[in-house]
């Protein structure tokens, strides 16, 4: 998961991105963790949730161990080129960003929930970047699906930037933005930690607790 060559972490204009092409990627028809289809509408009641928070493989076994997620699923998101490939992402001629989908049921976890969870589990003041992960496609992300995620989201940062500087770090540079097109990544990047228990994970938090709830 490391990029090596050009430095690949500006943000390219629509006028410079790679075409991409009118058809999904073939992709996994099922969660190899808990078998149901990986392309399921989301069921009555639940919702979705969206993040980015460095390399999609680390991040998406972090949220399918959550009590109360239902599936999870990672692909890109936050760029121009429709249906990309994960070679086109990483050249940096996307804009893409490597993003976990879930799908998870609000009676058993909160959005707020959630939230504590993304924020506590990479860091977010890194800019395009994940540690040696450097990149667009690196950055970290909310992607809200309506106006009480956007808000519950940004009142989330505000909270949680203050605990950080309190602690000696710098400013957070998520992005957060009304969820774009999500995109499926390849088959063998779905769930890939389940299948690759030994695999590259570059993830990791500051340490520093985030308060759940808007309120906090």
């Amino acid at each position: 998961m490391f990029g090596f060559g050009a430095d690949k972490t500006r943000m390219i204009p629509e006028a410079e991105a790679l075409p991409g092409r009118p058809s999904p990627i073939a992709t996994a028809q099922t969660h190899a963790v808990s078998d149901r289809p990986l392309q399921a509408p989301v069921p009555e009641g639940m919702e979705e949730a969206m993040f980015g928070m460095g390399c999609f493989w680390g991040v998406e076994r972090i949220f399918w161990r959550v009590p109360g997620v239902w599936l999870s699923m990672v692909g890109y998101a936050g760029g121009f080129t429709p249906n990309p490939t994960y070679e086109e992402v990483c050249t940096g001629k996307t804009s893409h960003n490597e993003v976990v989908r879930v799908i998870f049921d609000p009676a058993q976890i909160s959005y707020e929930a959630l939230l504590q969870v993304f924020w506590e589990n990479h860091d977010p003041t890194q800019g395009m970047q994940q540690g040696n992960d450097r990149g667009t496609q690196y950055r970290s992300g909310i992607y809200c699906y309506g106006p009480a995620q956007r808000d519950a989201a940004q009142a989330s940062r505000v909270a949680y930037e203050a605990r950080l500087q309190a602690a000696g770090y710098g400013a957070i540079t998520t992005e957060i933005i009304d969820a774009p097109v999500f995109y499926f990544a390849e088959a063998y990047h779905q769930q890939y930690l389940h299948k690759n228990p030994q695999g590259y994970c570059g993830i990791g938090g500051t340490g520093v607790s985030c308060p759940i709830g808007v309120g906090a």
